[in-house]
């Protein structure tokens, strides 16, 4: 789009040329007379002054000195389009259109002063005795000035221009139908009820770029724009729309319509992103392009809006800094029947109808036609030294943008913008009396209406266009859609505007946007460039902002322990339920390892052989003082004692396998009083024992009553004392049972036995160790009695062992956890077995079984 001069959209380099010097006469119009009059505005000059300084300044004959060749094509497209609905029998059959046309030299007091002159229905003002048909130079009387009077204007292009006519014509109700001006601003049908377009408003372009960014994952991009309206409001809304995707600007930089050095300076020593959008025009870009040239800086990334963005001309100079750009154009006409011939039917014959085509053919030919009405407003006085024109001059042997129908986009839009007004008036014309849209069901006449009317039926046109259905929403604004455009470089070097994606904002959010990734050529490489602040997080990590910078700026932090994120730039981690765990990545939550001492691993299985193995030599060696039961040593040593002693270590034994498997509440129920009652059973028994030597030697008094009290029953009953009371009451009021450990290790389940009650499991032990306590003592109290009787020596010794193993155990116990504690418990009961075992009937055994000599009355008898 273009640059109003003071605040408009900025716009192409060959915007406007040597535009009529504001103090001279009139002659730079085009006129062609009808029932309804159509204005035109178009940017057929420029000027390389600053906006401001050429409002504020006195207009000179040099300040407009540079022609657009563009701007005539669309001048022209407006002409063919008029001249084609006047030869249509289905459209306006009954209404000559006519138009009046007049440069608005994309400057604002020009724009104004044609603006009105287009309203007021003066066309010319010279000699009055041509034609009022066809007019170049022709002054009508007042009779005529109301056929001669644009209800309707399309133009400008300018954005800037298009607000300031608005302004100034508001209080008229002149329909404006801009054909270029794209700012969102315009958008306000309150401020600007008389205001449509056919070109899309920069909010639905501006959510194009932000899609654009967000699909190739650049969250750190440049933003620049001329200091113009049109820059500030798509800047304004690119900063809003782009928040929701993600990406952050890592610059937003207004530079002036003439760049200075100082300008250009600032803008490209803050250039930290390597992708950059610029809303500006050519010229602007130009002068940008040069000064990165200048300082040899390559791989930066250009993303146009579509205001530069099938700018060829910024091709010439800076190929190789362009090369890979994307930018979104306004859609394409592939083709628009007729045009071509239309604007290149051009001869020197024809051409001195209008001051533009003379001057536009001076320009491309560099030379000057004979009693040329240009050659002295030029304001350049080298032009006076061309050569006359030949005549034979051929607009096929020159390339000119003004032929260049490859790319009719703002053409197309123009050529939209006049169907848009004949098809309002056919709506007009198909009124019916009674029912029409006005007052008492009142129609307008389609050959004398109020401009009002007119801007009624247009807001409520429907039409096609070269295959193209037209409609508009309730802002006066067309259904937007984007070509997508790559500059690529051609084998010869030249620009191959390659079309590789769309923007339709009539389809849903997640299919508006279509790319072609394929197709796409990058400034460098293969791929597309990496352009963020930060570096994503990975899964398994968090973002923690940095403060005082943008959102985009952030640090990557792993997630706690007991908590995952599987999403890439995750705000934060959520925690694995109770029965899962983060795996390595912590990008996932896997189950827990069980743990229990389990059969299957080897240190189950070595404690489950050396239960097993102490049973089985435990029955051994009941099968063996079973055999020998009738000898001296076996009935010497309390046959029924030792026999009952056998037993419990063989339960002792199997006791070691109830600790290993996966633990439940019966199993668990089952495992601690077994245990408890096998060896206080165990210890009871060798206290009967010790305590009947004891007793035997002691009590030698004639007629003594000690011995009634360790007789067969009272054996019996002391072994049973106090070991089944405790652990019934300990079963009955809080029984052990099986529980997950959840705490002990983060990753691991531990299934394991608890007590229920600590009191009555160390009352258990407690209960054992004052049995083998007293033990240890008769046995100590035994020791002088006669050697070849008495066990004291064994018993003491086992006793001794005992108190080393669960001495060492209860530390050992405690501070393990999970299978160890497990293992331990179980090596605690074994050992302990293993020494009661060893240290008892390992002697009598060796007598038994190798020594049958000394298994006699008389061998144990002697002292």
């Amino acid at each position: 789009m273009f640059l109003s001069v003071i605040s408009g959209k900025p716009g192409s380099a060959a915007a406007l040329d040597n535009c009529v010097f504001l103090g001279e006469e009139e002659k730079n119009s085009l006129y062609e007379d009808g029932d309804v009059v159509v204005g035109g505005l178009f940017p057929l000059h420029y000027s390389p002054v600053s906006s401001v300084a050429a409002y504020r300044a006195k207009p000179t004959p040099t300040m407009y000195k540079y022609f657009s060749s563009r701007g005539l094509r669309w001048m022209q497209t407006m002409t063919f389009a008029i001249k084609e609905i006047n030869q249509r029998s289905d459209l306006l059959p009954q209404i000559k259109l006519g138009f009046h046309i007049r440069d608005s030299c994309n400057d604002i007091p020009v724009s104004l002063r044609a603006a009105l002159l287009l309203v007021n229905g003066q066309p010319e003002s010279v000699s009055g005795d041509e034609s009022p048909g066809k007019h170049n130079g022709s002054n009508l009387g007042c009779a005529a000035i109301n056929r001669t009077v644009s209800s309707v204007i399309i133009g400008d292009a300018a954005s800037g221009v298009s607000m300031a006519l608005l302004q100034s014509l508001g209080s008229f109700h002149i329909p404006l139908v801009s054909y270029f001006a794209s700012c969102s601003c315009l958008s306000n049908q309150k401020e600007f009820p008389t205001f449509m377009r056919t070109m899309p408003s920069d909010t639905f372009q501006v959510r194009a770029l932000a899609r654009l960014v967000s699909y190739f994952s650049w969250t750190w991009v440049g933003v620049i724009g001329v200091e113009s309206d049109y820059a500030r409001f798509a800047i304004q809304l690119f900063l809003q729309e782009s928040v929701q995707y993600g990406v952050c600007a890592a610059y937003t930089y207004f530079y002036p319509v003439v760049l200075s050095q100082h300008a250009l300076d600032e803008l490209l020593d803050m250039s930290s992103s390597k992708v950059i959008i610029n809303f500006s025009s050519e010229s602007e870009m130009q002068r940008i392009l040069r000064e990165v040239q200048r300082r040899n800086i390559s791989g930066l990334q250009w993303i146009a809006s579509e205001a530069w963005a099938t700018a060829k001309s910024l091709w010439e100079k800076s190929a190789d800094l362009l090369m890979g750009t994307l930018g979104f154009a306004i859609r394409r006409a592939a083709v628009i029947p007729g045009l071509k011939q239309h604007l290149t039917c051009l001869s020197p014959s024809h051409i001195h109808e209008s001051a533009f085509l003379a001057e536009f053919w001076e320009e491309t030919f560099k030379c000057r036609l004979n009693g040329s009405v240009n050659s002295h407003s030029h304001g350049v006085g080298s032009d006076l030294d061309r050569p006359l024109c030949e005549g034979t001059e051929d607009l096929s042997d020159v390339y000119s943008p003004y032929s260049d129908v490859t790319q009719l986009r703002v053409s197309y839009n123009v050529y939209k913008a006049v169907y848009l007004v004949a098809h309002a008036l056919q709506d007009m014309s198909n009124c019916k009396v009674g029912k029409g849209p006005f007052s008492h069901g009142t129609c307008a006449d389609p050959k004398s209406f109020k401009p009002w009317q007119l801007i009624h039926y247009m807001k409520r046109a429907n039409f096609s266009a070269l295959g193209e259905k037209i409609n508009f929403d309730q802002n006066g604004d067309p259904i937007a859609y984007y070509d997508l455009l790559n500059w690529q470089k051609r084998p010869d070097g030249s620009l191959h505007l390659v079309k590789v994606g769309f923007y339709d904002a009539s389809m849903l959010t997640g299919r508006s946007l279509v790319i072609n990734d394929s197709a796409i050529q990058w400034p460098v490489g293969k791929q597309a460039f990496r352009s963020v602040c930060s570096d994503s997080c990975p899964p398994g990590s968090r973002i923690v902002r940095r403060k005082g910078e943008p959102i985009c700026c952030y640090d990557c932090v792993p997630c706690a322990e007991g908590e995952v994120s599987n999403m890439t730039d995750s705000l934060e981690c959520l925690r694995c339920s109770e029965d899962t765990w983060p795996n390595n990545e912590r990008n996932l939550c896997i189950p827990k390892t069980i743990e229990y001492l389990s059969y299957h691993e080897f240190m189950g299985i070595l404690l489950c052989v050396a239960s097993l193995l102490g049973a089985c030599l435990s029955i051994s060696i009941i099968a063996t003082f079973y055999t020998y039961k009738d000898t001296a040593l076996v009935r010497a040593n309390n046959m029924e004692l030792s026999f009952l002693l056998l037993v419990f270590l063989v339960v002792c034994f199997l006791v070691g396998l109830l600790f290993i498997g996966k633990p439940s509440d019966w199993l668990c129920r089952i495992r601690y009083p077994a245990f408890g009652i096998s060896f206080a059973l165990c210890i009871s028994c060798l206290l009967a024992k010790t305590a009947v030597v004891l007793m035997a030697f002691r009590a030698t008094l004639p007629g003594s009553n000690v011995m009634k009290w360790f007789g067969a029953k009272q054996q019996r009953a002391s072994v049973l004392l106090g070991t089944v009371i405790i652990c019934l009451i300990w079963l009955l009021t809080s029984p052990p049972h099986a529980t997950s450990n959840t705490h002990y290790h983060s990753a691991t389940i531990i299934i394991e036995c608890v007590t229920g009650s600590e009191v009555g499991f160390w009352c258990v032990l407690g209960y054992i160790g004052i049995l083998a306590c007293m033990c240890f003592v008769m046995a100590f109290l035994a020791r002088k009695l006669p050697d070849n009787f008495n066990e004291a020596r064994f018993i003491t010794f086992s006793m001794l062992i005992f108190f080393a193993v669960w001495v060492t155990f209860i530390p050992v116990y405690v501070s393990t956890a999970g299978k160890y504690t497990v293992a331990v418990h179980i090596f605690a009961v074994l050992a302990s077995a293993f020494g009661l075992l060893f240290c008892i009937f390992a002697p009598k055994c060796y007598i038994l079984m190798l020594k049958p000599e000394k298994n006699s009355k008389k061998h144990i008898m002697q002292r």
